[in-house]
């Protein structure tokens, strides 16, 4: 299943955080990992998509949330950056087309795609 959603991107954040009512929306299972201190649900499995670039991650859950928040983690893993002064994301100068991991995985040994 999958939903589009407006969110706020949080550069003060590290993860991505989810409601708690589109957690279920989605179907997903929220499980709290092994050794894990937070009172928090953590939901697997999420595939999330920006501008085109796609990654897979966890998120936070915030039961009572209402703000779906993109954090660092996910931004770097997509190569994006926030532009404050313009209030919009962009690719990072050095990967235009698609993710360095993206990249990278395409690539055999010898560094040849």
């Amino acid at each position: 299943m999958s939903a589009e959603v407006d969110a706020l991107i949080d550069t003060g954040a590290t993860m991505l955080s989810l409601p708690g009512e589109t957690v279920h929306e989605l179907g997903l299972l929220p499980g709290k990992p092994d050794g894990w201190v937070e009172e928090r649900g953590v939901a697997y499995g999420v595939k999330i998509e920006i501008m085109g670039r796609e990654a897979e991650t966890y998120a936070l859950v915030e039961e009572n949330g209402r703000q779906v928040l993109v954090g660092q983690v996910v931004l770097e893993t997509l190569d994006l950056i926030p532009d404050p002064k313009r209030g919009i994301l962009r690719p990072r100068p050095e990967s235009p087309d698609m993710p360095m991991v993206e990249a990278y995985r395409g690539r055999n040994r010898c560094g040849k795609a």
